[in-house]
């Protein structure tokens, strides 16, 4: 038997109600991307302001290390700068004390003893020289440790030997010079 439709308004509803739900489906499809697009944009526009700023810090941050570097040199050439003052300071306080020295030496050796060599490495002071007799030697290193410029003698070496009429005896010894400060 055939179908035969007597209410025909029932599809003209169905079609209307489907044609609506389209034309809504259409409207929230279109609203939802319209807010999906927004967001992108709306984020994106937070990512770019971001990155901005991350690179107006990293600007800042470049010229503050090239800052650094140069506070940094600049400390290391005050440094040496320093150092240099120093030791020409330490300099010019030394300078009488090898006066001194040399005035100790004279004033300390005894008749008989004369001094060939003298050096100096730091506060050490290596004399050598020959005398008539070792008795003059150790007149030498009494007279050294009673002086007020040097101290601690040690004899490091005698060698006596026969020449001409008389004994010399060679020595070689060693003292520590007394810095200017103690002795002011």
């Amino acid at each position: 038997m055939p179908r035969i439709n007597l209410l025909p308004w029932r599809e003209e509803l169905r079609q209307k109600r489907k044609k609506e739900f389209m034309t809504w489906m259409l409207g929230a499809l279109l609203v939802g991307g319209l807010a999906v697009y927004g967001s992108k944009l709306t984020v994106q526009g937070w990512i770019d302001n971001q990155q901005a700023r991350n690179e107006l810090l990293r600007s800042e941050i470049a010229v503050l290390d090239r800052q650094i570097a140069e506070i940094s040199g600049l400390e290391t050439q005050k440094n040496r700068l320093l150092a240099r003052m120093e030791i020409i300071d330490q300099l010019q306080r030394s300078r009488p004390e090898v006066v001194h020295l040399f005035d100790e030496l004279v004033n300390t050796l005894p008749e008989g003893v004369h001094l060939t060599e003298v050096r100096q490495s730091g506060t050490r002071i290596e004399i050598k020289g020959e005398a008539q007799s070792s008795t003059r030697v150790s007149a030498f290193m009494r007279n050294i440790d009673g002086s007020d410029w040097l101290r601690s003698p040690a004899l490091d070496v005698v060698e006596t030997r026969t020449a001409g009429p008389g004994r010399n005896s060679r020595f070689t010894l060693s003292a520590q010079q007394v810095p200017m400060a103690e002795n002011l």
